[in-house]
């Protein structure tokens, strides 16, 4: 179950309406994680276990025939899983990413809009298959997976 008092629905709920607080929440976790300053998304929604953001489809995330690189979608798509992992896993489990495995099934001509969800119930030590969509402005799917993360209890504190 999903505490009302976790950081990052605490904080999303805080910076969502103000202006450009689809990117400061964004801002905010490309400072725990830099690498993900390379395709510079905008949180769109996070609630428990859901996760949206997006790729704005610019220069620097495109790939020689002009449509958005497979690698800047995965890493949207990371991006979504970790922002929604971080939100909706329980206080006494941690995780950690084991494994992609997509599917490139459209053009990817616009902006990509990632989204990463799991079943509620599903948050239980061993490995987790969180489903993931990149879908275009037209709400095409362009690609599709899982991400595998194993999942595992928290080591007991000190005394």
């Amino acid at each position: 179950m999903v505490m009302e008092n976790n950081y990052v629905l605490k904080l999303w709920r805080k910076v969502k309406s103000w202006p450009f607080g689809s990117r400061l929440m964004a801002m905010a976790i490309e400072r725990q994680a830099p690498y993900f300053k390379t395709v510079a998304v905008k949180v769109l929604d996070i609630v428990p276990n859901r996760a949206e953001v997006l790729i704005t489809k610019k220069r620097k995330v495109e790939n020689h025939i002009g449509t958005v690189h497979v690698i800047a979608i995965c890493n949207g798509l990371e991006f979504a899983m970790g922002t929604m992992a971080e939100a909706s896993i329980p206080k006494h489990l941690r995780w950690i990413p084991k494994g992609m495995s997509l599917d490139y099934v459209a053009k990817a001509d616009s902006d990509i809009r990632c989204v990463a969800k799991v079943n509620p119930d599903d948050w239980q030590p061993g490995d987790l298959y969180v489903e993931v969509i990149g879908y275009t402005a037209s709400n095409i799917e362009a690609v599709r997976g899982t991400i595998k993360l194993w999942i595992s209890e928290k080591p007991a504190k000190a005394a």
